[in-house]
């Protein structure tokens, strides 16, 4: 105690009081810039501040989209770093580096209705986590735009496609689909107010088709708070698909041409994950597909027309992609081939034939399978049986069968098949089941099929790794000789009856038509099928 009294004197003595303001003064000062320093070195080393207090949804967004608006003088943070608890980070060092702990953080904000909105951040993007989520974005880096000081803009924008057959649009982000309303829209992303008529059915410019489907408004560039922008009451962590089941659907041939290898070509991506949404539901549809759509969606479909809830999704995709020729998928223009598609079939429905039959001059007791496609009603064979008998005569083992709405038993009979034959029509279709270097025989009618003969089954079937021939008929072959004298226009001049229109045509040579083959006239074409085995 002595001795701090006398040191307190001695400084008293040795300084005037202004002199001891300005030391204080100096004191104070070097001890700040010694604690900055500190500061600026160990900065790198220093952990995250934990906030321990559960946000709300409206302030968690807030704080998420504090800089989400369109103008030069946006400003991002290049990493945002949000773990659960609300334990917060943000670095502004325009670093994109980012460690593995970091990239794996997820934030949750509470709800009244107590679910928690769970988002995992990757790359820039805060991605679903849980159940009950939306998505949001976050700019890192990636885009021509630039903002203030030079830091790039990410401006995200649905991609519309209408390509021939089809149209759809994909987004990203904050979407939400009323199916009371058929409006799908993209809520507070950086796009132009914008918005698309879409018809969720892969026939572009049929109106026969389109007259039965659904119109869905798709609109961008809305926020929250718009008129006719409504909340949330569902959300889901994964994609959505958006199709119709109107058109052509409950045609065989249209089915996979317009819905199942469309919805394939679209869905196959997400290996299962994926919800679909079905427009214009069809019961028996969906019922008579339903493996398919159990192989392509790991969830049960969702009939969105009588929703009365708004859903939310991180991805949607309103419409199906497709090739512009039918039954087809193009492997230049897609990651998806029908090679491929042919082998999903045969996996869903455990199919075990993968090829045909291979005949050797030194096995004569092995017998190629032939099915004859029958027909109840239109374009049937009037003499089945007497095909049948021609044909074991040649040597093979017969089958007659009708399709019908049991598809994994039409694949089982089919794929067990070498050779397959039918008049023109949809049954055809089922084509898609059978084994690699099969044999597909198409009987053409009279009435100018050629044009749909080969677009519809002769230049698909080369992409399935079939081998195809046809057959013509004479018009002592068809019955319609029997219904009209030799003289009419419909035996005559089938162009004239074509040129009054699809249902002209259709009512006489695809109503009223049934086959009756020439089976000596024919029976150099199943000969020429045994060759093919042989080779």
């Amino acid at each position: 105690m002595g001795e701090k009294i006398m040191y307190d004197t001695i400084f008293a003595r040795s300084f005037s009081r202004y002199d001891q303001k300005k030391l204080g003064y100096g004191a104070f000062l070097a001890c700040f810039l010694i604690a900055l320093s500190f500061s600026t070195v160990f900065k790198p080393y220093l952990g995250p501040l934990t906030v321990n207090k559960r946000l709300s949804i409206n302030d968690g967004l807030k704080m998420v989209r504090a800089n989400d608006k369109v103008s030069s003088n946006t400003t991002f943070f290049s990493n945002v770093v949000i773990s659960f608890n609300a334990t917060v980070e943000m670095v502004s060092d325009g670093s994109s580096n980012m460690s593995s702990t970091s990239r794996n953080d997820t934030i949750g904000f509470s709800t009244s209705s107590s679910k928690t909105l769970g988002f995992n951040y990757s790359n820039g993007v805060i991605r679903n986590d849980t159940r009950f989520m939306p998505v949001l974005e976050i700019n890192n880096g990636s885009s021509s735009q630039q903002g203030q000081g030079g830091v790039p803009e990410k401006i995200i924008e649905p991609i519309c496609n209408i390509e021939g057959r089809t149209e759809f649009c994909e987004m990203n982000g904050d979407i939400r689909i009323n199916g009371k309303s058929s409006t799908v829209l993209q809520v507070g992303m950086m796009t132009e107010n914008s918005s698309w008529i879409i018809g969720p059915y892969a026939r572009k410019g049929d109106r026969e088709a389109l007259s039965h489907v659904t119109k869905w408004r798709v609109k961008t560039g809305v926020k929250d708070g718009d008129n006719g922008v409504h909340q949330c009451n569902r959300y889901h962590r994964v994609p959505a698909v958006v199709f119709s089941l109107g058109g052509y659907a409950g045609n065989n041939f249209h089915d996979y041409t317009d819905i199942i290898i469309p919805l394939y070509l679209t869905s196959r991506r997400f290996n299962g994950e994926v919800k679909f949404l079905i427009t214009n539901k069809n019961p028996w549809w969906i019922n008579k597909f339903k493996t398919i759509l159990r192989n392509l969606s790991h969830y049960d479909p969702i009939d969105i027309d009588n929703e009365q809830e708004v859903h939310c999704f991180p991805t949607m995709i309103i419409g199906l992609k497709r090739d512009p020729k039918e039954l087809t998928i193009d492997p230049s223009r897609s990651p998806h081939s029908m090679k491929e598609f042919r082998q999903f079939l045969r996996t869903t429905y455990s199919l075990k034939k993968t090829t045909a039959v291979k005949l050797t001059n030194n096995n004569r007791r092995k017998r190629p399978r032939l099915l004859i496609l029958s027909r109840k009603r239109t374009r049937a064979f009037t003499n089945t049986k007497a095909i049948a008998t021609m044909a074991r005569t040649l040597g093979y083992k017969v089958i007659i069968a009708e399709t019908d709405s049991n598809v994994a038993k039409v694949a089982e009979t089919i794929n067990a098949c070498d050779v397959m034959m039918g008049v023109h029509g949809a049954g055809l279709t089922n084509m898609v089941f059978l084994p690699n270097n099969a044999i597909l025989i198409q009987i053409v009618p009279i009435g100018g099929f050629e044009w749909l003969a080969r677009t519809d089954f002769e230049e698909p079937s080369k992409d399935m790794n079939l081998r195809y021939l046809e057959y013509k008929i004479k018009t002592e072959e068809s019955t319609l000789i029997q219904q009209y004298p030799p003289h009419h226009e419909v035996i005559r001049n089938p162009g004239a009856i074509a040129k009054q229109g699809w249902d002209a045509f259709k009512a006489v040579y695809l109503q009223q038509q049934n086959v009756k083959l020439d089976i000596h006239r024919f029976r150099p074409i199943l000969s020429r099928a045994i060759e093919l085995l042989h080779e």
